[in-house]
């Protein structure tokens, strides 16, 4: 069975919806939630669902070794950023490449980068009368929002939307189809 971690720092909604997912499938399973804040959400959303977590702070992502070390005796098929918001560590993505995607809530290259996440992608699209939004699966690499796409939805805007009524459309995308390209992504590394 694959194993995937997830990265996650807020309430843990995409987190929550991929076991679930998995919880239902035998492909694979997610073995551990790892957090950067000790009160975000997504612990007990792990907790409930049986899942085991951990927290760190953003000193010991960059500057020491234990996220590392707990990467390496997880041994994850795949680790899945969900609402995490910290730069992820060149030494990791060096010991795990092309193991390691992200889910953004917009078209890259269009509002992805430092800075650009939750609500402030969201108000900036609708800002900026963008004519459609949508979501971007990438793979991670040294940059913000610049690893290879591996998967994009989009769906038409109207003059009527509002920054909470396409938040509310990106999220029924992430739920819909992040644990399906997830599913995939495993299938073709089993290949």
């Amino acid at each position: 069975m694959k194993r995937i971690v997830i990265f996650a720092s807020g309430s843990g909604t995409n987190a929550g919806n991929i076991i679930k997912y998995f919880q239902k499938n035998n492909l694979a399973k997610v073995t551990l939630v790892l957090s950067n804040k000790s009160t975000a959400n997504v612990l007990d959303r792990a907790k409930k669902l049986s899942v085991p977590s951990e927290t760190f702070n953003k000193s010991e992502l960059i500057n020491s070794d234990r996220i590392a070390s707990i990467l390496r005796r997880e041994s994850p098929d795949l680790i899945v950023l969900a609402g995490f918001l910290l730069k992820f560590p060149k030494i990791i993505l060096k010991d795990f490449p092309n193991k390691v995607i992200n889910i953004h809530p917009a078209l890259l290259p269009k509002y992805g980068g430092k800075g650009m996440y939750g609500m402030l992608v969201h108000e900036s699209v609708v800002k900026n009368k963008e004519s459609e939004s949508g979501i971007t699966i990438h793979y991670v690499n040294e940059n913000y929002d610049e690893g290879a796409i591996i998967f994009q939805k989009s769906f038409q805007l109207s003059e009527n939307d509002t920054s909470e009524s396409v938040a509310h459309k990106i999220h029924e995308l992430e739920y819909e189809f992040l644990p399906k390209v997830i599913e995939e992504i495993l299938k073709i590394k089993d290949k």
